[in-house]
């Protein structure tokens, strides 16, 4: 059994980085994950929704975590999200971040068809036959992928030794309850929604992994330090404010995502890239209440931090 504290905290969930000809680029790649872990970050969480992974092409894949690895591997927790729509693909994914030496993989279930849940479980399990000596963390998503995973699979699932938990990013802060009560001793549970960290972790989840998380480290950081404390009054006013950020990020024309990389840009001298089609990249119109999202990020790091 693998020791689960390394999972304990703040996991930023990586972006895609790419050159000025929208590839995918090792250089800017290293860079962000450099930056991460120079924040101080529990681990990082690598080829899910923030890497844009629907859209990517396995080689695409294959390189940003090989950066990703060839850059920090050993200075921080590491979680591959490595699902594709078929199972061949995700097992060649599971493999491939075994033998780079993640500390985990991860996947959501298949989208588009509404398959049965032993269907569900034959996926996954096979995926991760593929890395058989690497922990396996379940993605629960259902509001983008079209599934939500039930008690009941996952109970059947913790049956593979190698699955060790779920990351939930659904809504309803009581599923992280459920989750941690089925999966028993062994197990974490991580919060998904960035707008309830704090009350995802009071109900039980061990850290969180978060599509925002790297644009305000130190926000999530400080708010986990607060938990960890018992704080949990001093971490509402910041949760509050990440939360207005959220909406603010979620403002623009530009997908949240291409608004992140371009805050990180400003704040911290990041050049990532925009975004892959069929996202929209960061507009012209964008640019006031990118700079003021930017500039709000940075007065709540210097309020709360």
């Amino acid at each position: 059994m693998s020791n689960l504290e390394k999972y304990y905290g703040v996991i930023p969930a990586f972006y895609a980085c790419y050159d000025d000809n929208g590839k995918v680029s090792v250089e800017r790649t290293k860079k962000l994950a450099r930056h991460l872990v120079s924040k101080g970050v529990k681990g990082l969480y690598v080829g899910g929704s923030s890497g844009e992974c629907i859209y990517l092409e396995k080689e695409e894949r294959m390189l940003t975590l090989e950066a990703v690895m060839e850059e920090v591997k050993g200075e921080c927790t590491i979680i591959a999200h490595v699902a594709c729509n078929n199972t061949e693909e995700s097992a060649q994914l599971a493999a491939h971040a075994q033998s780079l030496g993640v500390d985990a993989i991860a996947s959501i279930p298949p989208i588009y068809f509404r398959l049965p849940d032993y269907a569900i479980a034959q996926y996954w399990n096979d995926i991760s036959a593929a890395a058989p000596d690497t922990d396996f963390i379940i993605y629960n998503i259902p509001q983008l992928a079209g599934v939500a995973l039930s008690v009941n699979l996952f109970k059947e699932m913790r049956k593979n030794p190698r699955v060790i938990g779920v990351k939930n990013s659904s809504m309803p802060t009581q599923d992280i309850q459920g989750f941690v009560d089925a999966g028993g001793e062994n197990c974490v549970v991580f919060n998904g929604p960035d707008e309830q960290f704090i009350a995802g972790r009071a109900i039980g989840a061990c850290g969180g992994i978060g599509g925002t998380y790297a644009a305000m480290p130190e926000l999530f950081l400080k708010m986990d330090e607060l938990v960890k404390e018992g704080k949990f009054v001093q971490a509402q006013p910041i949760q509050h404010e990440v939360n207005g950020i959220i909406a603010d990020l979620c403002s623009c024309r530009g997908h949240m995502y291409a608004v992140i990389k371009k805050v990180l840009e400003i704040n911290e001298g990041l050049a990532l890239g925009s975004v892959h089609k069929p996202m929209v990249g960061v507009t012209e119109g964008d640019m006031p209440k990118v700079e003021a999202v930017a500039a709000r990020i940075r007065a709540a790091i210097a309020k709360y931090c």
